[in-house]
């Protein structure tokens, strides 16, 4: 192959016209689409994100769990100093009741002598000084006044904002690879270009040599190339730097091996178009949405402090003999709490949430008009970038031209070192500059998917 179509293989890449902008795709590799997988497996602030929102979900099912009845077993020992019993005088009259009540069980009249013999049981203790107790409770919230039920959709969209608080994350860390990973192409690519370049040297300096053995030029003529040569490995040098920092970014982003990146061979090509042209809803508005809905929830749920509260009551004694003769075996209740006033406190409470609702809705009126101007400006951006590229385009034949006729020109001893140096310096800045062209087109590819809320990866 010779050398003029080969640098036309290697930095010409067919231009794709510029059509109708109808909707858009973002074309990723395999290869990259995985970097990003680990890029968001690895990122500190997408698990932190990931924890928030989990704990979110545990106050939902915490305020789910008021329902649930409580149920909680009770032991204990006590020792008084002595054991509680009647006062005298109240021991004394039961014990005339029991006389009493024997003589009628016998038929003896009230008023006669009681008899010998029969033996009278002393008045139980109220309580005995060593008291055993063995219990079980039981809680019920049958209704909690809306209290609960607000708790729950509050933590619920709270839960939801975190979530889309973390896809924004997921997108920004996503652009971060995907730039980093373009940015290697354009390294890889301008690579080729130097090393089309080189060739060009390599043919100019054999054909330079020749021409001073043949005393059609100086040796001057040759150190000129050489001196391009030395330039140009320069250059090279550059590029090779630009991509170690390039593999160590994607591995810090990552995590991915650098051997395994440094085996990767991204290409730069033009973004594609697709017929998707439906502006979806950001994450980040969902995300003050739902963090608006959460608040609104929370003001119901402390305006609901006065709303009556109903509960069950239950209770069970194991054990009968560390009971009083008051104590019962067991009871059921059912009780209704109603907070009558509380110093005002739940009505400013419920006011300091409601204002902070109208700033979620204040930030959600701001970001919409920010990101409609964003889409704006991304779509301009990108049609400037098409442009752009499709002058860089024409720009590289014209160089390419201009150099395949300074060369025969050169060769035909009708121009001289310099003009070819020049002219192939030229078409170098073109290539560079063509490749650039599809890197910013690509860029402002991804920044108007983002803006518009349909970027995948």
């Amino acid at each position: 192959m010779q050398v003029n179509q080969l640098l036309k293989s290697l930095v010409l890449v067919p231009f794709i016209g510029l059509v109708s902008f109808s909707g858009f795709s973002q074309d990723l590799d395999p290869y990259l689409q995985e970097l990003i997988s680990k890029g968001l497996n690895k990122s500190q602030t997408v698990k932190i994100n990931d924890i928030n929102e989990e704990q979110a979900a545990l106050d939902q099912r915490l305020a789910k769990s008021t329902f649930i009845p409580k149920v909680t077993l009770n032991g204990s020992f006590t020792r008084l100093n002595d054991d509680l019993t009647f006062d005298q005088e109240t021991q004394e009259l039961l014990m005339s009741t029991q006389k009493l009540l024997i003589k009628e069980a016998v038929g003896l009249p009230f008023n006669m002598p009681f008899p010998e013999g029969i033996e009278l049981r002393d008045a139980p203790n109220l309580q005995d000084k060593n008291i055993l107790k063995s219990s079980v409770d039981v809680d019920w919230v049958l209704f909690s006044g809306m209290e609960a039920t607000n708790a729950i959709k509050a933590s619920k969209h709270k839960a939801s904002s975190l979530n889309y608080l973390g896809l924004a994350e997921k997108d920004k860390i996503a652009i971060q690879i995907i730039t980093a990973y373009d940015q290697l192409a354009l390294v890889n690519a301008s690579e080729k270009v130097l090393v089309t370049s080189e060739e060009y040297l390599m043919e100019q300096d054999n054909f330079v040599k020749k021409a001073i053995q043949n005393g059609l030029a100086t040796p001057i003529g040759r150190k000129k190339v050489e001196l391009a040569q030395q330039q140009l490995e320069g250059k090279k040098l550059d590029f090779q730097h630009n991509k170690i920092l390039l593999i160590e970014q994607l591995h810090q982003l990552t995590g991915e091996d650098k051997e395994r990146l440094k085996l990767m061979t991204p290409k730069l090509q033009m973004s594609g178009i697709s017929n998707k042209s439906e502006l979806e809803k950001r994450n980040e508005i969902k995300a003050l949405e739902a963090a608006e809905q959460a608040t609104l929830y929370k003001s119901k749920m402390e305006k609901s402090n006065f709303i009556p509260k109903v509960a069950l009551k239950g209770h069970y004694e194991f054990l009968d003999e560390g009971l009083s003769l008051l104590d019962p075996k067991w009871y059921v209740g059912v009780g209704v709490k109603w907070n009558i006033f509380d110093g005002n406190q739940s009505r400013i409470k419920a006011k300091k949430t409601e204002l902070e609702s109208l700033k979620y809705r204040e930030r959600i009126e701001e970001a919409e008009e920010m990101i409609a101007l964003s889409v704006i400006n991304a779509q301009l951006n990108y049609e400037s970038k098409i442009q752009s590229l499709k002058i860089v385009e024409k720009e590289v034949e014209l160089a390419q031209d201009t150099y395949d006729m300074v060369n025969k020109q050169y060769k035909s001893n009708l121009a001289s070192i310099n003009d070819v140096l020049d002219a192939l310096t030229a078409l170098e800045k073109t290539n560079f500059k063509y490749q650039e062209a599809v890197f910013n087109q690509r860029k402002a590819n991804t920044e108007l998917l983002h803006a518009k809320g349909v970027l995948n990866y």
